[in-house]
């Protein structure tokens, strides 16, 4: 089978307050990814500012916008000059009262390929997301693009595998998770190392359990009592990891991935053969006790 490569950007950054800053500087850094041959290029979760569901304030869903607008339009106009891939994270206003965590698909020409509405949404502690955002009602998607056929999550969706098999189970070679999680500042120093083991983990068993690679981009940098804590990799469809970031440093991830991998490592773990689909229905039910 002929080689198909493709150079994947993950854009692992902190955020201020200043959102036309954070913008400016995610652009500019989208222009280093493509400068290293980058052709999809993926942000994390909400880059436009602070993660703001740390607390439940009414004044935060000014933060908000349409899609398409005035942030769509920008990664638009980049997209098309550059001849990338991008995959950005927005807070979408839909309607008066109505908003989601909504990461959008925007081809190397510029066209607005889908947008994909955050499924599962949190309610923890510093993560009141069910007060922003409501859950998204489009389903789970793939796209074809230029450079190849992905599939995108967002944050929470990562610890589901449901979600990742049906992202799968339609095409997609590359599943991207444009994330913000991190340490609370009074569990960092007993619970850190295995919190972030346990995030990393879970999405490289989506590689292997779909033999797909995964591209997992989270923020850096200390927001209040939460230090979100970077870590974003890259792994193969047999689950190894081909990169990651540091915890606490702004980086651009540019990673070749060969897609033809994905075909042949199916060959050898056929779990799609092998899934019993006639047994599967009860995964529909909440619980079965």
């Amino acid at each position: 089978m002929n080689n198909r490569k493709v150079k994947v950007g993950l854009i692992q950054m902190a955020c201020s307050e200043d959102v036309e800053g954070n913008t400016a500087k995610l652009e500019k850094h989208i222009r280093s990814a493509a400068a290293k041959g980058a052709q999809i290029i993926c942000t994390q979760e909400l880059f436009r500012s602070p993660y703001f569901c740390k607390r439940e304030d009414p004044a935060l869903f000014d933060l908000a916008e349409p899609i398409p607008g005035p942030s769509t339009s920008r990664l638009q106009v980049l997209a098309k000059e550059l001849n990338v891939v991008i995959v950005g994270s927005l807070f979408e206003r839909r309607a008066a009262g109505l908003y989601h965590n909504t990461a959008v698909i925007i081809d190397a020409g510029g066209e607005l390929l889908g947008i994909y509405r955050k499924m599962h949404i949190p309610d923890d502690p510093l993560y009141y997301e069910k007060y922003y955002f409501t859950p998204g009602d489009l389903g789970f998607k793939a796209w074809d693009t230029k450079y190849g056929r992905i599939g995108v999550l967002v944050c929470w969706d990562q610890w589901y595998p449901e979600g990742a098999r049906l992202t799968a189970m339609q095409g997609a070679d590359i599943l991207f998770y444009p994330t913000a999680i991190g340490w609370h500042e009074h569990e960092k120093e007993e619970f850190g190392t295995a919190q972030y083991d346990a995030w990393q983990t879970i999405q490289r068993s989506h590689s292997i359990a779909n033999g797909v690679y995964v591209c997992s981009v989270n923020r850096i940098g200390k927001e209040e009592s939460v230090e979100f804590f970077g870590g974003s990799f890259v792994s193969d469809p047999f689950g190894r990891l081909l990169h990651k970031a540091s915890h606490d440093q702004e980086e651009i991830i540019v990673q070749e991935l060969d897609l033809s991998k994905v075909e042949e490592t199916r060959q050898h773990w056929p779990f799609f053969r092998d899934r019993r689909v006639e047994t599967s229905a009860p995964i529909a039910s909440r619980f079965l006790v």
